[in-house]
């Protein structure tokens, strides 16, 4: 089974070209209709390590 994307429809790249919504590099969300399934889970690695280094708070 393929990972579904994490786009969240909040497309807005920031000043080191990451999405603000999805935290995917603009190289990222351009080749993953193209990434086989490996690929694609670690691409949402990456976006989760970045997610999470973005914003230190967590909720319960």
């Amino acid at each position: 089974e393929e990972p579904a994307s994490p786009c969240i429809s909040v497309c807005a790249l920031d000043e080191n070209d990451i999405c603000m919504g999805c935290y995917r590099s603009s190289d990222e969300i351009t080749d993953w209709f193209m990434a086989d399934r490996a690929a694609k889970l670690e691409v949402l690695a990456r976006a989760k390590a970045r997610r999470e280094a973005d914003s230190p708070i967590r909720l319960l």
